[in-house]
């Protein structure tokens, strides 16, 4: 399973099809992740949506990329993903929340992926209208942020 803020899981060649995360409160779920305490078979890519949207939401996009980008670190070593972790992904992504935020009428997280389901379902095709090469899988981009080379984002 892979979730869009620059690292890969897998879990027993087991893909889980519940976004479970919901069980949890945005309080209670943004707590345990940053405590490294969420379970991490439930951060999927939609839970990863929602803990943008939230940090978003809740500080800022300036802030949210900070502090997204040290607990997600702290969170990749707690699962033992460390080689995993993209900086430019992660950084990529946030921007990409962001910019529907600003175009978002939603007062929830699932109102806002209803109202941009490519978040969900298209999120590379977003991702390369943005970049011509390959983010997912370079080195450079693990451990620097690439500035995009086809389109800047809008903050």
């Amino acid at each position: 399973m892979r979730g869009f803020f620059g690292y890969y899981l897998f879990y027993d060649n087991k893909t889980i099809t519940m976004e479970t995360h919901y069980n949890l409160s945005d309080i209670e779920f943004v707590k345990q992740f940053i405590e490294c305490k969420l379970n991490p078979k439930i951060f999927s890519h939609e839970a990863h949506l929602r803990l943008a949207w939230i940090s978003i939401k809740n500080d800022g996009i300036e802030i949210a990329e900070k502090n997204i980008q040290s607990q997600l670190q702290n969170f990749v070593v707690f699962v033992g993903a460390k080689d995993k972790y993209n900086k430019t992904l992660t950084i990529v992504a946030i921007k990409i929340v962001y910019h529907f935020i600003l175009k978002s009428k939603s007062k929830s997280f699932k109102a806002f992926l209803n109202e941009f389901p490519q978040l969900k379902n298209n999120f590379k095709e977003l991702i390369d209208q943005h970049y011509s090469f390959d983010i997912f899988n370079s080195n450079k981009a693990k451990v620097e942020f690439l500035k995009p080379d086809l389109q800047s984002f809008d903050n």
